[in-house]
């Protein structure tokens, strides 16, 4: 690798309100060229114990603050996100590989989370309970104390303020493991936190590899709760490290969800929409609609207008914004371009092949494809791909695109096209998901709808005042009168 002219110094861990460099480093890379951006401080045990530290340090006052103080200071981050935006977008684009303006948006989402998180907590209320005239009864929400919160490279910004604002709204102290590959407005965050004020120890940020970094914070004795984004393989090991020591977990993992396109939808835009979700972050969203499901009647007509949304597309480095970007890493490349090699007896309709924009060899990007006549039982129907690739499958009956919506071990969101409301609500019913949308898709919602998945899509739920139930624990109070 080649050291572009933009490499920054080490960016290392930001801890107890400080720098903090670790004695190994390793190159962060630029997916869009292959040249790297500078080198990243690779902790291990030791920083994550001195992250655990000082947040347990902190939480003995940070627990005992007002809602309102809280409340305050968690919009005065959100403002300076809004603030630093450009400078975060391009942190992050740089990073990922995603484009510019999808990178924008990621930190506009990021402030958002502070900002509702600064004013839900104020009015997040315990129960009165009329157990008997002689008793009065009231729950309490208490926090857990420190919790720890591993994310993945996808939406970095994104998963910061999900998985930190509820947590320290509630009255905990944080301490994040960032990807491997995008660490940088991780720790830019931290530093925004401590400018807004809050106090030094409730925002820790520990960069690292995960099986070593990621490993140390997960099975960590100190740390009352843990959230984690990423595959279904190391959630599982994740939840044991906890189980292990009895601390709850939060489990954000995989999909392959699903678009039920029926006979009577608005075909324009249920194709539009698939082409377009699937296209953002170049696929690599964990509720990307990659299964499209079509009734047989309205199957060529979703099949054009998809491929011509995609010949249309623009591909090239996330800093020039272009429609599509590279994917995170060669090593994704060589995933996805596995998973299309796959596809045995399917037709490829477009795409399916490693694309070099303007000559570039070294980057990580990958044509969008679409996938026709797949098997719902083969590899690429069973499995997250999390690359810009659609597979399609046809259905003769409502009960037979039920079944295929449910046909995999994943269950995180889903959507029904149609104009039949009763189909409508029946579908969306009988579809496993978290989150089911009708005539629309929102990839993950917004900041106010509860998040997650059932089966290997993991368990409990982010965002939304639900967020809050799960870094708090209910104290019951029981007073004779």
């Amino acid at each position: 690798m080649t050291v572009s002219p933009a490499a920054e110094r080490v960016t290392e861990s930001f801890i107890d309100g400080e720098p903090v460099r670790s004695a190994a480093t390793y190159p962060n890379v630029d997916p869009s060229t292959g040249t790297t951006l500078g080198d990243v401080a690779r902790a291990g045990d030791k920083e994550i114990d001195q992250a655990v530290a000082a947040a347990r340090r902190a939480s003995r006052a940070w627990r005992v603050t007002t809602p309102e103080q809280r409340s305050d200071l968690l919009a005065r981050l959100a403002g300076l996100i809004d603030d630093e935006i450009e400078t975060l977008a391009r942190l992050e684009s740089e990073d990922s590989g995603k484009p510019l303006s999808q990178a924008r948006n990621d930190a506009r989402v990021c402030a958002r989370y502070f900002r509702f998180y600064s004013h839900v907590i104020e009015s997040y209320y315990g129960l009165s309970i009329p157990l008997r005239p002689d008793l009065h009864v009231y729950t309490r929400r208490e926090p857990l104390g420190v919790t720890g919160h591993i994310v993945a490279w996808n939406y970095p910004m994104q998963l910061f303020g999900r998985a930190v604002a509820p947590a320290i709204a509630a009255g905990n102290c944080a301490v994040l493991k960032p990807a491997d590959e995008t660490p940088r407005t991780a720790v830019y965050l931290a530093r925004l936190a401590a400018a807004a004020g809050l106090p030094p120890g409730v925002v820790n940020v520990v960069t690292g590899l995960g099986p070593e970094a990621g490993a140390a914070l997960a099975a960590h004795p100190d740390v009352d709760h843990l959230s984690f984004v990423g595959s279904t393989e190391v959630g599982s090991l994740i939840a044991g490290a906890a189980a292990r020591r009895v601390a709850p977990v939060t489990l954000e993992l995989g999909g392959k969800s699903a678009h039920l396109v029926f006979a009577d939808a608005d075909v324009e835009r249920a194709a539009t929409t698939a082409a377009n979700v699937i296209l953002q972050n170049a696929g690599q969203t964990c509720s990307a609609g990659s299964r499209l499901l079509v009734d047989e009647r309205v199957h060529g007509q979703v099949l054009q207008r998809i491929a011509e949304r995609f010949g249309a597309v623009t591909i090239g480095p996330g800093i020039t914004d272009p429609d599509l970007g590279p994917l995170v890493s060669r090593k994704q490349q060589d995933r996805v371009r596995g998973y299309v090699e796959s596809a045995k007896g399917a037709d490829i309709v477009y795409g399916g092949t490693v694309a070099e924009p303007d000559g570039i060899s070294g980057g990580a990007y990958f044509n969008p494809t679409l996938i026709d006549g797949v098997d719902p039982a083969a590899r690429i129907a069973q499995e997250e791909i999390f690359g810009p690739v659609i597979t399609v499958t046809t259905f003769g009956s409502e009960e037979e695109a039920v079944a295929l919506a449910n046909g995999t071990d994943y269950a995180l969101i889903g959507a029904v096209w149609t104009t039949d409301l009763a189909r409508a609500h029946r579908v969306a019913a009988q579809v496993d998901g978290g989150q089911i949308y009708v005539n629309t898709y929102g990839a993950g919602g917004g900041v106010e709808l509860p998040f997650g998945g059932f089966r290997k899509s993991g368990y409990g739920r982010e965002k939304g005042v639900e967020a809050l139930d799960a870094y708090t624990a209910t104290k019951t109070i029981v007073v004779q009168l």
